[in-house]
């Protein structure tokens, strides 16, 4: 009898086979879920809004379950939006990083030649570049910056591994006699790059989605930490671990700042655990053919 070996039946068997993998698969399912439920319920004006008589209230002292901040502000509701915000900036960077990658990547490869030394030499000049130097730059000199502008400046810089990676892969798909087949019978280029070369490197593009998530949120964090991320009035994780810059703030009042890492060593950890599962797969169907 023939084994499945769909992509499907075969990520189904490692998680299966890896306990850890689809812990966290249900762990992130459920947060995640949880989270933009939530917060659909949530108010953001209401909870950025400052209450200066009540900073620093401990947990569970007048119905606020995690504490209140420096400004008074509910840290449970904080973190709900703030978690919000760093998933929805993952996923549309992501987005965006991976169509642009894929779209460059596809060219270069597919034709190779002189067109793949022009388009791989502007690639090379991109990575050249101080790429958080220069969105600290963007970001700076923007006036009144929205999330919008942060994530298409964040994706403007971000693409370039991904296109190399997908380039890669099609030149050596470009040379497989199902190309050259499509091009016997009259394909456009366009056709045969999106119908013939794009379904077969699937894997490698859902294996570098995945992976690469855990770095845009971790971008996002890391820029508003440093007070370059998300505008003042928008909630964000890593200003909420900024806050433990502040020694008094660290050591009298972690309730400020200890959720936030938790949940960021949570996503982080678990799409880091699961993109290598489903990495496992892929290459497992490609062992047996």
């Amino acid at each position: 009898m023939k084994k499945n070996t769909s992509n499907f039946a075969m990520i189904l068997r490692e998680f299966k086979q890896d306990k850890g993998a689809t812990f966290f698969l249900l762990l992130l399912l459920a947060m995640i879920l949880f989270i933009y439920i939530d917060a659909l319920f949530l108010n953001t004006k209401q909870v950025m809004h400052v209450d200066i008589l009540n900073n620093y209230l401990r947990p569970g002292k007048d119905g606020h379950l995690l504490g209140t901040d420096q400004g008074g502000r509910d840290v449970f509701h904080y973190l709900i939006l703030g978690t919000r915000n760093s998933l929805n900036i993952g996923f549309i960077v992501t987005l965006l990083v991976e169509v642009l990658g894929i779209m460059f990547g596809l060219a270069a490869g597919y034709y190779g030649g002189a067109v793949d030394n022009a388009m791989m030499r502007f690639l090379d000049f991109m990575m050249l570049l101080p790429m958080l130097m220069l969105v600290i730059v963007i970001v700076s000199i923007i006036p009144h910056y929205t999330m919008v502008d942060f994530v298409l400046v964040v994706s403007a810089f971000l693409w370039v591994g991904t296109a190399r990676l997908i380039r890669s892969k099609t030149l050596s798909e470009a040379q497989k006699e199902y190309v050259y087949a499509a091009k016997t019978a009259g394909s456009s280029a366009f056709k045969i790059m999106v119908t013939d070369i794009l379904p077969n490197i699937s894997s490698l593009i859902i294996v570098d989605l995945i992976l690469s998530l855990t770095a845009n949120i971790g971008i996002e964090v890391g820029l508003s930490f440093l007070g370059f991320g998300l505008p003042d009035s928008v909630p964000s994780l890593g200003v909420m671990i900024g806050a433990a810059q502040d020694p008094d703030v660290m050591l009298e009042a972690p309730w400020v700042w200890i959720p936030a890492v938790l949940v960021i060593l949570t996503l982080c950890v678990g799409i880091s655990y699961i993109g290598n599962v489903v990495r496992r797969a892929f290459d497992a169907r490609q062992r047996l053919g």
